[in-house]
């Protein structure tokens, strides 16, 4: 039971990643999202977050998640999956979905999963300010134990500046034995003459804010 429960935790990780909602890659241009999460207890997380755009309409896309808590076994989780533009470009809009496949794992054993998303976004304006909002849903079938993880997350954006945008971000996740909700709240800035843009930020459960835990993430786009 442990081990289901801590392979779970994996594909809830999955979430906790830089994603573009229905926004696709332009034809032959790439995305990489790096980063390292860590907690008070020394319990670390690290993710790679990778998109190509394989046609003007569909994007190919790499996540992985490897998580080291202190005092428990280590594992992770890994998908690779299509995002297909369902909208008009033209429309307000934007609407796509997601299929792929992937597995967790913890020490010598592997659960493999499918995955299927539905993702909306839209721009916007805040008193002159231009913004984001993208909400996503997946379900993701966990083939080892029978279960499925089905998660919501959720991503109000605003550019502060040419070079800087607030992001709050909420991921709920739901199985058979557990419910999560966390959310993280982060700033994204370009250093002067920088390639890389900077995400620093917390990421919190809902209700349980005393295993808060920080955020450092880097962003390039090719």
């Amino acid at each position: 039971m442990m081990r289901l429960v801590y392979c779970l935790s994996m594909i809830f990780c999955l979430a906790h990643s830089v994603q573009a909602g229905p926004w696709l890659r332009e034809q032959g241009s790439s995305f990489t999202s790096v980063s390292v999460t860590g907690n008070f207890a020394l319990d670390t997380t690290s993710q790679t977050f990778i998109e190509y755009g394989f046609t003007d309409h569909t994007t190919l896309i790499a996540n992985v998640t490897l998580r080291r808590p202190r005092f428990d076994l280590e594992g992770g989780a890994a998908t690779v999956s299509f995002r297909h533009a369902i909208s008009v470009p033209e429309g307000p809009s934007k609407w796509a979905y997601e299929l792929g496949v992937g597995a967790s794992w913890t020490g010598t054993e592997v659960s493999p999963h499918l995955r299927t998303g539905l993702s909306w976004g839209r721009g916007m304006e805040l008193s002159g300010t231009s913004g984001w909002m993208t909400v996503e849903g997946e379900l993701i079938w966990d083939l080892l134990y029978g279960l499925h993880v089905a998660k919501i997350d959720t991503t109000a954006g605003l550019n502060l500046t040419d070079r800087t945008s607030a992001m709050l971000q909420i991921y709920t996740g739901h199985t058979a034995l557990t419910s999560t909700a966390t959310i993280a709240p982060s700033l994204v800035f370009t250093p002067k003459n920088g390639a890389f843009r900077i995400q620093i930020g917390t990421e919190s459960l809902l209700g349980d804010f005393s295993n808060s835990a920080v955020k450092i993430g880097l962003w390039r786009t090719f």
